[in-house]
Order: C-alpha cells, then structure tokens, then sequence
C-alpha cells in the first residue's frame, strides 16, 4: 500500500469511527429510520472528501478536530445525495458499494427520509461550537456547504442530469451539469480545509482551481467506468448511462478524447498546486489515485 493510500484509509478509518459515535443507534419509533441511517452512512466507500477537507488544512496546520468535522459534515451530504440519487425516481439503482441500496435494503420511503435525516444532520453538527470556537468561521462553513450542496450546486446539477436528453451533445453544458453534481461538493470539501486553515487569498485561489479540476476529472473518470467498467471493480451498476440515454462525457466526446481531458485536467490539477511545493505532496498524488481507480 503506498503512503497515499495509507493517508486515504486512515482518514476514511478516522471518519467511520466518528460516525459510528455520532450518529443515534436504533432505538424507539424511530428505530427503521436510524437503522436505514447508519446503514448507508457506514456503508464504507473512498471518504475522499474528506480527505480532501482534511489534506487542505493540513498545508496551514490547521487544527484536526475542526477538519475532521467540517469532513464529517460534508461526508453526510455526501450520503444523502448517493441515497437520493439511486432513488426509483432518479437513477433507479439496485447497487451501491457492493450492496442492496437503501431503496432495495429498506423502502422508498425511508430511504428518502433517510437521506433527508443526514442532510440535516450535517449541517447541526457543523452549527455546533466544537466544529469551531468562532461562530463566524461556522457561519462562512455552513453557508459554503448550503451553497454547494444547493441549488447553486450538487441539487442543480441533479436536475440538469435528470433533464439530459434535452442537453445534447452540448458539450459546455455536460461540464457545467457535472460542476454542479460532482464538483462543487469536491470544491468545498477543499475550499472548507483552505477556510479552516486561514489560507491567504491566493492559497485559497490555487486550492479552488485544484479543485475544480479534480472535481471534472472524477466525474470523467466515473464516466468512463460506467462505459468500460464492471461490477466486480465498482461496486454499482455500470453501463446505465447508455442504456437509459443520459447524456455524458463519453456520450459526447468518446472513450479516446475523454481520456485525453482527464489527463490535461490531471497535469493542470497538479500545477495549480506548485506554490505550496513539496507540503501538497499528498494532493498531487491524489489526482493519479482518482485518475487510474478502477471503482
């Protein structure tokens, strides 16, 4: 296992047992819900987000219980949007990390509710002071993470993608549709670390265009398994997107010309990082982690 690889399971490890604390165990009336809760959220999964939440703040030395909880934060919207998305009415999936998804596990509904449960947990716990002793720093974060996961963000990229066929093979709206879905979740989980460790205005600039990058370049990559996948290395379904004529960047550029855009955006990624030298080590080897996974 390379140093990279250690760094990413120690913080999804990291993260697991945080959730595995914080979030209610089965109990009451409830029980159904907060099973279906802990189901998907401790479902396992890469946690890169909030490795990258963690990573980014580690350049400025920033304070880890803090980090780890913008992560925390960020990871549960995470969560609910997976949930949401497998949803009948969205995606329709039956897999999800190499199990039933919640829809299959439990019902409909409680997924929905599920998922809705985790949305608002995220941002209770990031309003708590423990996520930071300056309510003005939660402010900034809970208002970046609303933004991003809003309808200035992830939820408008989801409606894009839901109305694909009426995008065609425009090509400057797929990279927007996939700006909002994937990458303004990815860009914030950056941009909360940078916040957190009171990155000067141009670490903040450099880390945001990191971001953006790595945010198209997963989502090429997403794509592109979808095509050429399987199941075994996945995790989920692939082959869908063709199956159910939904519109991506493989769709309108191809196998060949997506691969090449995956590793420009790769080379750009990493030179964006060139001002913070050898301390964004472990971001630059994060962009060929996310470029050459194979689930």
């Amino acid at each position: 296992m390379s140093q990279l690889e250690t760094r990413i399971k120690e913080t999804a490890e990291r993260v697991n047992a945080a959730l595995d604390g914080l979030l209610p165990k089965a109990q009451g009336s409830e029980s159904r819900l907060l099973t279906a809760m802990r189901y998907a959220a401790l479902a396992g999964g890469k946690r890169l987000r909030p490795f990258f939440t963690m990573e980014a703040g580690r350049l400025f030395d920033a304070d880890e219980g803090h980090l780890l909880r913008a992560a925390i934060a960020i990871e549960c919207v995470h969560t609910y949007s997976l949930i949401h998305d497998d949803l009948p009415c969205m995606d329709d999936d039956d897999l999800r990390r190499g199990r039933p998804t919640l829809h299959r596990a439990f019902d409909e509904a409680t997924a929905v509710l599920a998922g809705d449960a985790l949305l608002t947990f995220a941002f209770e716990f990031m309003a708590e002071p423990a996520t930071h002793p300056d309510p003005q720093m939660r402010c900034l974060l809970i208002a970046g993470l609303a933004k991003a996961s809003g309808a200035q963000g992830m939820v408008a990229g989801q409606a894009a993608d839901m109305a694909g066929e009426d995008i065609g093979s425009d090509l400057i709206a797929v990279t927007r549709m996939n700006r909002l879905k994937t990458g303004a979740l990815i860009n914030f989980a950056v941009d909360a670390g940078a916040l957190i460790g009171c990155a000067s205005d141009a670490e903040k600039t450099s880390l945001s265009r990191y971001a953006h990058d790595v945010g198209l370049a997963y989502q090429m990559v997403d794509d592109l398994l979808d095509a050429e996948g399987v199941v075994r290395d996945t995790g989920k379904a692939v082959g869908k997107d063709k199956d159910r004529g939904k519109v991506n960047f493989v769709t309108v550029l191809g196998v060949d010309a997506t691969r090449d855009r995956v590793r420009m955006l790769a080379d750009q990624a990493k030179r964006h990082l060139s001002i913070f030298g050898p301390r964004a080590r472990s971001l630059i080897d994060a962009v060929d982690f996310i470029i050459e996974r194979r689930y």
